[in-house]
C-alpha cells in the first residue's frame, strides 16, 4: 500500500495528520543548529539502491541534516520520504486538514509555518513551491527536526523506550499525541485515540520505514567488525570488557570523572575503559551540563570524552597510538558495551557505517564544531556515546 493511501485511510479513521501538539511546539520556526555533542548526521547509504530522485537529492539532504540537525539520520529522511510519497515530488493526498502535498506530504498550515508559500487551490498548482523537491526537502528536514527534538526531550522526561526517530515518524503520520498518549510511545489498539486499524496502520508505517532503511544500508565492510585500524596498533593483548547486561536506566550512577551522574550502561562502559587502558588515558570527562542543547549525550549521562594526551593538541607517537587502541577497542566491543557511536581523529563510526576512505567515515562537525580544530575535530580526544 502506498503511503498516500495510508494517509487517506488514517483520515477516514479520524486520525489527525501532521499536527504538532502545543504542549511541545507552539510555533514552527527555523531550526537552529544544536550546540554541544550530537550524533553525526549520516550513516552509510547504499547510493546505488536509492530511487533516482533520492540519489540526486542526497547531497542536499546530507548537507541540510549536517548543518541544521546532526542528530537526525540521513537514511531516516530518505526512508520517510519513500514511505510518504514514493519519492514522487507531485504527490497529493486529500484529507481533513485540507490536503497534504509533496515528498513528505506536508499540509498547508505547516508548510506556511515553515516559510513556504500558501496554496491558491487544492491540490496546489504544479508550479507551487511545495512541489519543488529541493525546497520541499529543505523545509521538510526542518519540520522533521522540530518533531525529533520535541520527542527526544519528551521521551527523556517520560522514560518511554521508543526510539526518538520512530516517535518523530509517528508525529509526522499521526500526530505527536499518539506518542504522548500511549504507554510505550507507539500506540496499540485503544490507546491515544487509536482503534485497531489505526494502530495497525501506524505500525505498518514504521515497518515500511525500517524496511527501506535496511534495504538502503551499505553491505558490511569486508575488513571485518574491527574495521580499518592503522598499522602499528595492536589490540591482541587487550582483554575483552565485562559486558553490560542490564536495561535502560536514568542518570543515577555516580560519574567517576566528574561530580555528575551516568546511566548504568555508561558507568559500566567508562569503568571497563579505565580498567583496560589505565594511564593511557591522560584525562576523561563524561557528565557535563549542556543547557543550550537538550539532545547532547553528556547531560544525559550517556557520553564520555577520553584524552590520550593534553586537551587542545594533536597527539602523536605513543599517545596517538593509544587513542587508536581505545577507539578500535570500543568498536570491536560495541555490542557488549552498548556503544552508540565513536568519534576520533576527524572520523565517525557507528554500527551502521562501513569504512569510507579510512576508519569509519569523515566527521564534519555537524555545523557546530570546526572539524579542523584539535578539539572540534576530535583529534585530541575520543568521544564515545552509549545507547542507554
Amino acid at each position: 500500500m502506498r503511503a498516500r493511501h495510508l494517509v487517506l485511510l488514517l483520515c477516514l479513521l479520524g486520525v489527525v495528520l501532521i499536527v504538532v501538539p502545543v504542549t511541545f511546539m507552539t510555533v514552527l520556526v527555523a531550526v537552529q543548529p544544536a550546540a554541544g555533542q550530537s550524533s553525526p548526521s549520516r550513516a552509510g547509504v547504499a547510493v546505488a539502491r536509492l530511487p533516482p530522485l533520492a540519489r540526486s537529492m542526497l547531497p542536499l539532504v546530507t548537507t541540510r541534516v549536517s548543518e541544521r540537525c546532526p542528530e537526525l539520520s540521513v537514511i531516516r529522511v530518505l526512508a520517510e520520504v519513500q514511505a510518504e510519497s514514493g519519492w514522487n515530488p507531485q504527490a497529493w493526498s486529500a484529507d481533513v486538514n485540507g490536503g497534504a502535498a509533496g515528498l513528505l506530504q506536508i499540509n498547508q498550515a505547516n508548510w506556511v509555518g515553515l516559510g513556504g508559500q500558501s496554496w491558491t487551490s487544492s491540490p496546489p498548482p504544479v508550479d507551487a513551491d511545495i512541489f519543488d523537491a529541493s525546497t520541499h526537502l529543505t523545509f521538510g528536514i526542518d519540520f522533521l527536526c522540530t518533531n525529533l527534538r520535541a520527542m527526544t526531550e519528551y521521551l527523556q522526561q517520560s522514560g518511554k523506550a521508543t526510539d526518538p526517530l520512530d516517535a518523530m515518524s509517528i508525529c509526522h503520520i499521526a500526530g505527536c499525541s499518539r506518542v504522548t498518549g500511549s504507554r510505550t510511545g507507539i500506540p496499540t489498539a485503544g490507546e491515544a485515540g487509536c482503534g485497531g486499524q489505526c494502530a495497525s496502520l501506524v505500525r505498518r508505517y514504521l515497518n515500511n520505514i525500517h524496511r527501506y532503511e535496511s534495504e538502503w544500508m551499505p553491505p558490511p565492510d569486508n575488513g571485518g567488525s574491527a574495521g580499518a585500524v592503522p598499522s602499528g596498533v595492536d589490540l591482541g593483548q587487550l582483554s575483552a570488557p565485562n559486558a553490560y547486561t542490564g536495561g535502560p536506566t536514568e542518570c543515577t550512577e555516580p560519574d567517576p570523572t566528574t561530580s555528575g551522574c551516568l546511566t548504568a550502561a555508561t558507568a559500566n562502559g567508562i569503568g571497563e575503559i579505565q580498567r583496560t587502558f589505565g594511564s593511557q588515558i591522560q584525562s576523561a570527562g563524561c557528565w557535563a551540563p549542556r543547557p543550550w542543547n537538550p539532545t547532547s549525550d553528556h547531560p544525559k549521562g550517556r557520553g564520555c570524552d577520553l584524552f590520550p594526551d593534553r586537551a587542545g593538541i594533536f597527539p602523536s607517537g605513543e599517545q596517538l597510538n593509544a587513542g587508536w587502541r581505545i577507539a578500535a577497542w570500543l568498536r570491536v566491543h560495541a555490542e557488549a558495551l552498548r556503544v552508540r557511536y565513536v568519534i576520533w581523529q576527524g572520523r565517525y563510526w557507528d554500527p551502521t557505517t562501513g569504512d569510507q576512505g579510512g576508519w569509519g567515515e569523515p566527521y564534519t562537525g555537524g555545523g557546530v564544531y570546526d572539524a579542523n580544530d584539535a578539539t572540534g575535530g576530535h583529534y585530541d580526544h575520543i568521544h564515545v556515546s552509549f545507547k542507554e
